[in-house]
Protein backbone atom coordinates (compact mmCIF):
# COMPACT_ATOMS: atom_id res chain seq x y z
CA UNK A 1 0.00 0.00 0.00
CA UNK A 2 1.22 3.52 -0.85
CA UNK A 3 1.50 5.86 2.15
CA UNK A 4 -0.85 8.83 1.65
CA UNK A 5 -0.11 12.38 2.67
CA UNK A 6 -1.64 13.53 5.98
CA UNK A 7 -5.36 14.22 5.61
CA UNK A 8 -5.68 12.16 2.41
CA UNK A 9 -7.15 8.72 1.89
CA UNK A 10 -4.75 5.88 1.14
CA UNK A 11 -5.39 4.27 -2.23
CA UNK A 12 -4.46 0.81 -3.40
CA UNK A 13 -2.77 0.77 -6.81
CA UNK A 14 -5.03 -0.77 -9.46
CA UNK A 15 -3.86 -4.06 -10.89
CA UNK A 16 -3.48 -4.12 -14.65
CA UNK A 17 -5.25 -6.90 -16.47
CA UNK A 18 -2.96 -9.37 -18.16
CA UNK A 19 -4.79 -8.66 -21.43
CA UNK A 20 -4.13 -4.88 -21.36
CA UNK A 21 -1.07 -3.77 -23.40
CA UNK A 22 1.40 -1.99 -21.12
CA UNK A 23 3.99 -0.89 -23.69
CA UNK A 24 3.83 0.56 -27.21
CA UNK A 25 5.18 -2.74 -28.57
CA UNK A 26 2.40 -4.70 -26.86
CA UNK A 27 -0.19 -2.16 -28.06
CA UNK A 28 1.00 -2.46 -31.65
CA UNK A 29 0.90 -6.26 -31.41
CA UNK A 30 -2.63 -6.38 -29.98
CA UNK A 31 -5.50 -7.50 -32.20
CA UNK A 32 -8.02 -4.82 -33.29
CA UNK A 33 -10.82 -6.62 -31.46
CA UNK A 34 -8.89 -6.50 -28.19
CA UNK A 35 -8.24 -2.76 -28.53
CA UNK A 36 -11.91 -2.07 -29.36
CA UNK A 37 -13.00 -4.03 -26.28
CA UNK A 38 -10.59 -2.16 -24.02
CA UNK A 39 -11.69 1.22 -25.41
CA UNK A 40 -15.33 0.28 -24.80
CA UNK A 41 -14.51 -0.64 -21.18
CA UNK A 42 -12.68 2.67 -20.77
CA UNK A 43 -15.64 4.63 -22.18
CA UNK A 44 -18.08 2.82 -19.87
CA UNK A 45 -15.90 3.43 -16.77
CA UNK A 46 -15.71 7.18 -17.40
CA UNK A 47 -19.31 7.67 -18.54
CA UNK A 48 -18.47 8.32 -22.17
CA UNK A 49 -20.56 5.57 -23.72
CA UNK A 50 -23.65 7.72 -24.28
CA UNK A 51 -21.91 10.68 -25.88
CA UNK A 52 -23.21 11.41 -29.43
CA UNK A 53 -21.03 10.54 -32.37
CA UNK A 54 -19.44 13.61 -33.99
CA UNK A 55 -21.32 14.70 -37.10
CA UNK A 56 -19.46 13.63 -40.21
CA UNK A 57 -18.70 16.22 -42.89
CA UNK A 58 -19.83 14.86 -46.22
CA UNK A 59 -16.88 15.01 -48.58
CA UNK A 60 -16.97 12.71 -51.62
CA UNK A 61 -14.11 10.46 -52.55
CA UNK A 62 -11.52 12.16 -54.73
CA UNK A 63 -12.25 11.81 -58.44
CA UNK A 64 -9.14 12.33 -60.59
CA UNK A 65 -11.31 14.23 -63.09
CA UNK A 66 -12.95 16.45 -60.45
CA UNK A 67 -12.14 20.17 -60.53
CA UNK A 68 -12.35 22.75 -57.74
CA UNK A 69 -11.25 26.35 -57.42
CA UNK A 70 -12.12 30.02 -57.33
CA UNK A 71 -13.67 32.31 -59.91
CA UNK A 72 -13.78 36.07 -59.39
CA UNK A 73 -16.64 38.14 -60.81
CA UNK A 74 -15.34 41.60 -61.65
CA UNK A 75 -16.75 44.60 -63.46
CA UNK A 76 -17.69 48.21 -63.05
CA UNK A 77 -20.40 49.15 -60.53
CA UNK A 78 -23.92 47.94 -61.36
CA UNK A 79 -22.77 45.47 -64.02
CA UNK A 80 -24.96 42.69 -62.61
CA UNK A 81 -22.27 40.77 -60.69
CA UNK A 82 -24.27 40.13 -57.52
CA UNK A 83 -27.44 39.14 -59.37
CA UNK A 84 -25.39 36.73 -61.48
CA UNK A 85 -23.70 35.32 -58.36
CA UNK A 86 -27.10 34.57 -56.81
CA UNK A 87 -28.32 32.96 -60.05
CA UNK A 88 -25.26 30.72 -60.33
CA UNK A 89 -25.46 29.61 -56.68
CA UNK A 90 -29.22 29.13 -56.91
CA UNK A 91 -30.06 31.21 -53.85
CA UNK A 92 -29.37 34.62 -52.37
CA UNK A 93 -25.85 35.04 -51.01
CA UNK A 94 -25.24 38.65 -52.11
CA UNK A 95 -27.49 41.68 -51.74
CA UNK A 96 -28.59 43.52 -54.86
CA UNK A 97 -29.73 47.06 -55.60
CA UNK A 98 -30.21 49.40 -58.54
CA UNK A 99 -27.64 51.65 -56.87
CA UNK A 100 -24.01 51.34 -58.06
CA UNK A 101 -21.37 50.09 -55.64
CA UNK A 102 -23.82 48.06 -53.55
CA UNK A 103 -21.22 45.34 -52.89
CA UNK A 104 -18.57 46.45 -50.40
CA UNK A 105 -16.77 43.23 -49.55
CA UNK A 106 -15.96 39.93 -51.20
CA UNK A 107 -18.91 37.52 -51.11
CA UNK A 108 -18.28 33.83 -51.68
CA UNK A 109 -20.91 31.56 -53.17
CA UNK A 110 -20.44 27.85 -53.81
CA UNK A 111 -21.71 26.21 -57.01
CA UNK A 112 -21.75 22.40 -56.87
CA UNK A 113 -21.62 20.70 -60.26
CA UNK A 114 -21.43 16.95 -61.04
CA UNK A 115 -17.72 17.16 -61.89
CA UNK A 116 -16.66 20.42 -60.24
CA UNK A 117 -17.05 22.77 -57.30
CA UNK A 118 -16.92 26.40 -58.38
CA UNK A 119 -16.38 28.96 -55.62
CA UNK A 120 -17.54 32.36 -56.84
CA UNK A 121 -16.08 35.55 -55.38
CA UNK A 122 -18.38 38.51 -56.02
CA UNK A 123 -16.29 41.67 -55.65
CA UNK A 124 -17.06 45.40 -55.30
CA UNK A 125 -17.17 47.26 -58.60
CA UNK A 126 -13.81 48.53 -59.82
CA UNK A 127 -13.91 52.30 -60.31
CA UNK A 128 -11.84 55.46 -60.13
CA UNK A 129 -11.99 56.11 -56.38
CA UNK A 130 -12.93 59.49 -54.92
CA UNK A 131 -12.72 58.41 -51.26
CA UNK A 132 -10.44 56.36 -49.03
CA UNK A 133 -13.20 53.74 -48.89
CA UNK A 134 -13.21 53.52 -52.70
CA UNK A 135 -9.44 53.07 -52.76
CA UNK A 136 -9.61 50.28 -50.18
CA UNK A 137 -12.38 48.52 -52.11
CA UNK A 138 -10.31 48.67 -55.31
CA UNK A 139 -7.29 47.29 -53.45
CA UNK A 140 -9.44 44.42 -52.16
CA UNK A 141 -10.55 43.54 -55.69
CA UNK A 142 -7.00 43.57 -57.07
CA UNK A 143 -5.74 41.36 -54.24
CA UNK A 144 -8.55 38.90 -55.01
CA UNK A 145 -7.74 38.86 -58.73
CA UNK A 146 -4.20 37.74 -57.96
CA UNK A 147 -5.39 34.63 -56.10
CA UNK A 148 -8.19 33.13 -58.22
CA UNK A 149 -8.11 30.48 -60.94
CA UNK A 150 -10.37 32.20 -63.47
CA UNK A 151 -11.93 35.65 -63.84
CA UNK A 152 -15.40 36.54 -65.14
CA UNK A 153 -15.39 40.11 -66.49
CA UNK A 154 -19.02 41.28 -66.40
CA UNK A 155 -20.13 43.83 -69.02
CA UNK A 156 -23.84 44.75 -69.29
CA UNK A 157 -25.47 44.26 -72.69
CA UNK A 158 -27.74 47.29 -72.33
CA UNK A 159 -24.96 49.88 -71.92
CA UNK A 160 -22.25 50.88 -74.37
CA UNK A 161 -18.70 50.02 -73.43
CA UNK A 162 -17.25 53.04 -71.68
CA UNK A 163 -14.14 54.31 -69.90
CA UNK A 164 -14.88 52.16 -66.84
CA UNK A 165 -14.88 48.96 -68.89
CA UNK A 166 -11.66 49.92 -70.69
CA UNK A 167 -10.06 50.82 -67.34
CA UNK A 168 -10.81 47.32 -66.01
CA UNK A 169 -9.80 45.61 -69.28
CA UNK A 170 -6.34 47.16 -69.01
CA UNK A 171 -6.03 45.87 -65.44
CA UNK A 172 -7.06 42.36 -66.47
CA UNK A 173 -4.61 42.19 -69.39
CA UNK A 174 -1.71 41.49 -67.03
CA UNK A 175 -3.36 38.67 -65.07
CA UNK A 176 -2.00 35.13 -65.13
CA UNK A 177 -5.53 33.67 -64.79
CA UNK A 178 -7.74 33.23 -67.88
CA UNK A 179 -10.45 35.88 -68.26
CA UNK A 180 -13.92 35.01 -69.55
CA UNK A 181 -15.91 38.02 -70.78
CA UNK A 182 -19.51 37.75 -69.58
CA UNK A 183 -22.11 39.93 -71.29
CA UNK A 184 -24.81 40.32 -68.63
CA UNK A 185 -28.47 41.43 -68.89
CA UNK A 186 -28.78 39.83 -72.33
CA UNK A 187 -32.58 39.71 -71.95
CA UNK A 188 -32.78 43.52 -71.92
CA UNK A 189 -31.72 44.05 -75.55
CA UNK A 190 -32.69 42.80 -79.00
CA UNK A 191 -30.75 40.03 -80.72
CA UNK A 192 -29.21 42.60 -83.08
CA UNK A 193 -28.10 44.84 -80.20
CA UNK A 194 -26.69 41.83 -78.35
CA UNK A 195 -24.68 40.80 -81.41
CA UNK A 196 -23.26 44.33 -81.69
CA UNK A 197 -22.28 44.29 -78.01
CA UNK A 198 -20.57 40.91 -78.38
CA UNK A 199 -18.47 42.31 -81.24
CA UNK A 200 -17.57 45.36 -79.14
CA UNK A 201 -16.54 43.13 -76.24
CA UNK A 202 -14.41 41.02 -78.56
CA UNK A 203 -12.49 44.13 -79.63
CA UNK A 204 -12.01 45.24 -76.02
CA UNK A 205 -9.37 42.63 -75.18
CA UNK A 206 -8.09 39.06 -75.42
CA UNK A 207 -10.59 36.76 -73.72
CA UNK A 208 -10.55 33.03 -73.10
CA UNK A 209 -14.24 32.96 -74.09
CA UNK A 210 -17.20 35.33 -74.41
CA UNK A 211 -20.52 34.21 -72.88
CA UNK A 212 -23.80 36.20 -73.00
CA UNK A 213 -26.11 35.53 -70.03
CA UNK A 214 -29.25 36.71 -68.32
CA UNK A 215 -29.30 36.07 -64.58
CA UNK A 216 -32.93 37.19 -64.25
CA UNK A 217 -34.10 35.15 -67.24
CA UNK A 218 -31.88 32.16 -66.45
CA UNK A 219 -30.36 32.30 -69.94
CA UNK A 220 -27.01 30.48 -70.25
CA UNK A 221 -26.38 30.59 -66.49
CA UNK A 222 -25.59 26.86 -66.38
CA UNK A 223 -23.45 27.22 -69.50
CA UNK A 224 -21.39 29.92 -67.78
CA UNK A 225 -20.91 27.69 -64.73
CA UNK A 226 -19.57 24.91 -66.94
CA UNK A 227 -17.30 27.31 -68.85
CA UNK A 228 -15.79 28.78 -65.67
CA UNK A 229 -15.33 25.36 -64.05
CA UNK A 230 -13.42 24.10 -67.10
CA UNK A 231 -10.55 26.45 -66.15
CA UNK A 232 -10.30 25.19 -62.55
CA UNK A 233 -7.47 22.88 -61.46
CA UNK A 234 -8.10 19.20 -60.77
CA UNK A 235 -8.57 18.46 -57.08
CA UNK A 236 -11.05 17.61 -54.31
CA UNK A 237 -13.92 19.92 -53.41
CA UNK A 238 -13.10 22.81 -51.09
CA UNK A 239 -16.40 23.08 -49.20
CA UNK A 240 -18.69 20.37 -47.75
CA UNK A 241 -21.63 19.29 -49.90
CA UNK A 242 -24.62 21.55 -49.24
CA UNK A 243 -22.63 24.59 -48.13
CA UNK A 244 -23.42 27.58 -50.34
CA UNK A 245 -21.48 30.42 -48.68
CA UNK A 246 -18.95 31.14 -45.95
CA UNK A 247 -20.42 34.56 -45.25
CA UNK A 248 -20.35 35.25 -41.46
CA UNK A 249 -23.78 35.54 -39.84
CA UNK A 250 -23.36 39.12 -38.62
CA UNK A 251 -22.07 40.32 -41.99
CA UNK A 252 -25.08 38.79 -43.76
CA UNK A 253 -27.48 40.39 -41.27
CA UNK A 254 -25.87 43.80 -41.79
CA UNK A 255 -26.03 43.40 -45.57
CA UNK A 256 -29.74 42.52 -45.50
CA UNK A 257 -30.48 45.63 -43.44
CA UNK A 258 -28.41 47.77 -45.83
CA UNK A 259 -30.22 46.31 -48.83
CA UNK A 260 -33.57 47.33 -47.33
CA UNK A 261 -32.25 50.78 -46.41
CA UNK A 262 -30.98 51.42 -49.96
CA UNK A 263 -34.46 51.04 -51.43
CA UNK A 264 -35.73 54.40 -52.65
CA UNK A 265 -32.77 56.57 -51.59
CA UNK A 266 -31.08 58.91 -54.05
CA UNK A 267 -28.02 61.03 -54.73
CA UNK A 268 -25.00 60.43 -52.48
CA UNK A 269 -26.84 58.73 -49.62
CA UNK A 270 -26.26 55.12 -50.80
CA UNK A 271 -22.50 55.71 -50.70
CA UNK A 272 -22.69 57.40 -47.29
CA UNK A 273 -24.58 54.54 -45.61
CA UNK A 274 -22.86 51.78 -43.66
CA UNK A 275 -24.46 49.12 -41.46
CA UNK A 276 -22.91 47.22 -38.58
CA UNK A 277 -24.33 44.60 -36.20
CA UNK A 278 -23.74 45.75 -32.62
CA UNK A 279 -25.09 42.72 -30.78
CA UNK A 280 -26.88 39.42 -31.26
CA UNK A 281 -28.29 37.74 -28.16
CA UNK A 282 -29.97 34.35 -27.98
CA UNK A 283 -32.37 33.86 -25.04
CA UNK A 284 -31.59 30.14 -25.11
CA UNK A 285 -27.90 30.64 -24.29
CA UNK A 286 -27.30 34.28 -23.23
CA UNK A 287 -28.17 35.07 -19.62
CA UNK A 288 -28.72 38.78 -20.27
CA UNK A 289 -31.13 38.24 -23.17
CA UNK A 290 -34.83 39.03 -22.85
CA UNK A 291 -36.64 35.70 -22.60
CA UNK A 292 -39.99 36.77 -24.03
CA UNK A 293 -41.00 34.74 -27.05
CA UNK A 294 -37.61 33.10 -27.42
CA UNK A 295 -36.72 35.46 -30.28
CA UNK A 296 -33.13 36.16 -31.27
CA UNK A 297 -32.39 39.77 -30.33
CA UNK A 298 -30.46 41.69 -32.99
CA UNK A 299 -29.20 45.24 -32.48
CA UNK A 300 -28.02 47.04 -35.62
CA UNK A 301 -26.59 50.52 -36.28
CA UNK A 302 -27.10 52.38 -39.56
CA UNK A 303 -24.26 54.88 -39.96
CA UNK A 304 -24.43 58.00 -42.15
CA UNK A 305 -22.06 60.94 -42.66
CA UNK A 306 -24.35 63.91 -41.92
CA UNK A 307 -27.34 64.67 -39.71
CA UNK A 308 -29.40 65.58 -42.78
CA UNK A 309 -28.89 62.03 -44.07
CA UNK A 310 -29.92 60.67 -40.68
CA UNK A 311 -33.26 62.45 -41.01
CA UNK A 312 -33.81 60.89 -44.46
CA UNK A 313 -33.14 57.35 -43.21
CA UNK A 314 -35.49 57.79 -40.23
CA UNK A 315 -38.25 59.48 -42.23
CA UNK A 316 -41.21 61.48 -40.99
CA UNK A 317 -42.24 60.17 -37.60
CA UNK A 318 -39.85 57.23 -38.05
CA UNK A 319 -41.92 55.85 -40.94
CA UNK A 320 -39.02 55.04 -43.25
CA UNK A 321 -36.93 53.35 -40.57
CA UNK A 322 -39.97 51.27 -39.65
CA UNK A 323 -40.29 50.14 -43.28
CA UNK A 324 -36.58 49.24 -43.37
CA UNK A 325 -37.04 47.20 -40.19
CA UNK A 326 -40.08 45.31 -41.48
CA UNK A 327 -38.49 44.42 -44.81
CA UNK A 328 -35.09 43.44 -43.44
CA UNK A 329 -36.60 41.45 -40.57
CA UNK A 330 -38.43 39.20 -43.04
CA UNK A 331 -35.21 38.59 -44.97
CA UNK A 332 -33.15 37.96 -41.82
CA UNK A 333 -35.72 35.54 -40.40
CA UNK A 334 -35.74 33.62 -43.69
CA UNK A 335 -31.93 33.52 -43.63
CA UNK A 336 -31.65 32.42 -39.97
CA UNK A 337 -34.70 30.17 -39.96
CA UNK A 338 -36.07 31.68 -36.73
CA UNK A 339 -37.94 34.70 -35.40
CA UNK A 340 -35.97 37.78 -34.35
CA UNK A 341 -36.47 41.03 -32.48
CA UNK A 342 -34.74 43.68 -34.60
CA UNK A 343 -33.61 46.92 -32.96
CA UNK A 344 -32.40 49.55 -35.46
CA UNK A 345 -30.51 52.73 -34.54
CA UNK A 346 -29.25 55.51 -36.83
CA UNK A 347 -26.11 57.45 -35.93
CA UNK A 348 -23.77 59.93 -37.60
CA UNK A 349 -20.02 59.43 -38.15
CA UNK A 350 -18.88 62.56 -39.99
CA UNK A 351 -17.18 61.84 -43.34
CA UNK A 352 -16.49 58.23 -42.37
CA UNK A 353 -15.57 57.29 -45.96
CA UNK A 354 -12.41 59.41 -45.61
CA UNK A 355 -11.60 58.57 -41.98
CA UNK A 356 -9.19 55.61 -41.51
CA UNK A 357 -10.25 55.15 -37.88
CA UNK A 358 -13.96 55.05 -38.71
CA UNK A 359 -13.34 52.75 -41.68
CA UNK A 360 -11.59 50.32 -39.36
CA UNK A 361 -14.51 50.36 -36.92
CA UNK A 362 -16.93 49.68 -39.76
CA UNK A 363 -14.96 46.71 -41.06
CA UNK A 364 -13.19 48.38 -44.00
Amino acid sequence: MTKAAPGHEELEPQELSAQEPDTQEEFDAAQPGEIDSQMADFAAEFGLSDLPEPEAIEMPETDPEFRAGFACLVGRPNAGKSTLTNALVGTKVAITSMRPQTTRHNVRGVVNLPKAQLVLVDTPGLHRPRTLLGKRLNDMVRETLADVDVVAFCIPADEKIGPGDRFIARDLADLRAPVVAVVTKADKVSKKALAMQLLAVQELGQWAQIVPVSAVGGIQVNTLAEVLSSYLPHGPQLYPTGEITDEPRDVMIAELVREAALEGVRDELPHSLAVVVDEVMDPEVDEGAYKGGGKLQVRVSLVVERDSQKAIIIGKGGSRLKHVGMRSRREIEAYLGRKIYLDLHVRTAKDWQQDPKQLGKLGF
